[in-house]
C-alpha cells in the first residue's frame, strides 16, 4: 500500500489542523495505521494509532484529549484531527500502515508515507 500524508501547515498556538493519510494499492481496510512525528533533534515517536476497523485507538500521553485519530475505509483515508495545538507539537508528521487486524503502537510498520510539516507558532 502507498501512503500520502497531507494537511500540514503553519498555525498559531491554540489552533487546529487536520492531517489526512490517503492510501492506494491494496485493500486499506485490512491495515492498521499510525501517525508519528519527528521534532527537530528528536527521534520519531508515535502520536496515535488505529486498528483496521477503527474501534480501537491509541494516543501518546502528550496528545490525549487534543488529538483524534479516525478512518474512513470507504475513502481509504485516515485522519488526525489536532486541536489546541502547542509549539511543542511542531514536527514532521508521518503516517504508516501495517497489514494486521491488531492496533500497532510501535515503529513496527512496513509502509510509510512521506512527511508533512506542522509548525505551531507561539
Amino acid at each position: 500500500v502507498q501512503l500520502q500524508a497531507s494537511g500540514g501547515g503553519l498555525v498559531q498556538a491554540g489552533g487546529s489542523l487536520r492531517l489526512s493519510c490517503a492510501a492506494s494499492g491494496r485493500t486499506f481496510s485490512t491495515y492498521a495505521v499510525g501517525w508519528f512525528r519527528r521534532a527537530p533533534g528528536k527521534e520519531r515517536a508515535i502520536v496515535a494509532a488505529i486498528n483496521w476497523s477503527g474501534d480501537s485507538t491509541y494516543y501518546a500521553d502528550s496528545v490525549k484529549g487534543r488529538f483524534t485519530i479516525s478512518r474512513d475505509n470507504a475513502k481509504s483515508t485516515v485522519y488526525l484531527q489536532m486541536n489546541s495545538l502547542k509549539p511543542e507539537d511542531t514536527a514532521v508528521y508521518y503516517c504508516a500502515a501495517r497489514l494486521t487486524t491488531l492496533i500497532v503502537t510501535t515503529l513496527n510498520y512496513g509502509n510509510w508515507g512521506q512527511g508533512t510539516q506542522v509548525t505551531v507558532s507561539s
